[in-house]
């Protein structure tokens, strides 16, 4: 009977000591699992940004298509994996200074852009754009270099575009605008114009 009941003091002895470890190891278990959460939360974070980035408008340089104070989810990637073509809406920093600005890829390197009596001509073909706010009023010729593209905005008469500047450096180029994210009526994908040159 003693041995039966130093036993059952011995295990209850053993229980008692072995609670607090029982308790500790749940919550290092918990803060664990907080802390990998927290580390895999940052990762993907991470990740998504270097793939996608946020970008608003600002200014009509691209109406119709996009208009003041929407915002846009822009691909950082894509032109990693392909090259900018014709009727490409992106996103890219100013060549003069340290502004972003979004516009549409007119000609790429090689083509011969003009525009004359309203009309753009790339390679001698005119496009077909309807996505414009209006022909433009202004004239011009250009040879697009190796490694730059001809840029313009939608809104003809009233962007700040490579007819102005001159030429994007390819380097410049942020991403390809994906989608209208805000506001919520607005959210649609974002249309790139297959310019038929071929």
């Amino acid at each position: 009977m003693t041995l039966m009941e130093s036993d059952s003091q011995l295990s209850s002895g053993i229980a008692e000591a072995a609670a607090p470890n029982e308790i500790r190891q749940p919550t290092e278990a918990i803060i664990r699992e907080i802390v990998e959460t927290l580390l895999l939360t940052f990762f993907i974070f991470f990740i998504v940004n270097s793939l996608i980035g946020r970008y608003r408008i600002d200014g009509s340089s691209m109406n119709p298509t996009l208009y003041d104070g929407e915002y846009l989810i822009i691909n950082n990637v894509s032109y990693y994996l392909d090259e900018p073509q014709h009727g490409d809406i992106v996103v890219f920093k100013h060549p003069n200074n340290d502004l972003n600005l979004i516009k549409r890829i007119i000609g790429i390197p090689g083509d011969h852009v003009e525009i004359r009596n309203q009309q753009v001509k790339v390679n001698d073909v005119v496009l077909d754009e309807p996505y414009i706010a209006a022909p433009p009023n202004y004239t011009g010729t250009w040879d697009v270099p190796a490694g730059s593209y001809f840029v313009l905005g939608d809104n003809r008469n009233n962007s700040s575009d490579s007819h102005s500047w001159s030429f994007l450096p390819e380097e410049n180029i942020i991403g390809k605008a994906l989608l209208v994210y805000w506001p919520p009526d607005e959210w649609t994908t974002i249309p790139h114009y297959d310019l038929q040159l071929n």
